[in-house]
């Protein structure tokens, strides 16, 4: 299938007129502008971001366990 100059030409004035000229040109000034927006979002982007540091899970303290006192004086014939 080729596609000639009278097909192209056809094509665009089928687009021209089912848009028109003012609506072609804000399009084309949309797309632009994304593109800019594009272009400046992958420069930023290639700077170096530093790595978020992961800190461990604090673990609670081992619970205190009170120490048992011995009296020596004791008389239960241990």
């Amino acid at each position: 299938m080729n596609v000639g100059i009278w097909q192209i030409l056809i094509v665009a004035l089928v687009v021209l007129v089912l848009f028109g000229r003012g609506r072609i040109s804000e399009m084309m000034g949309d797309f632009g502008k994304g593109i800019s927006s594009f272009k400046k979002g992958m420069s930023e982007t290639d700077e170096p971001q530093p790595k978020a540091r992961i800190e461990p899970p604090v673990a609670a303290p081992p619970p205190v366990e009170t120490p048992v006192s011995v009296d020596k004086n004791d008389s239960t014939g241990a």
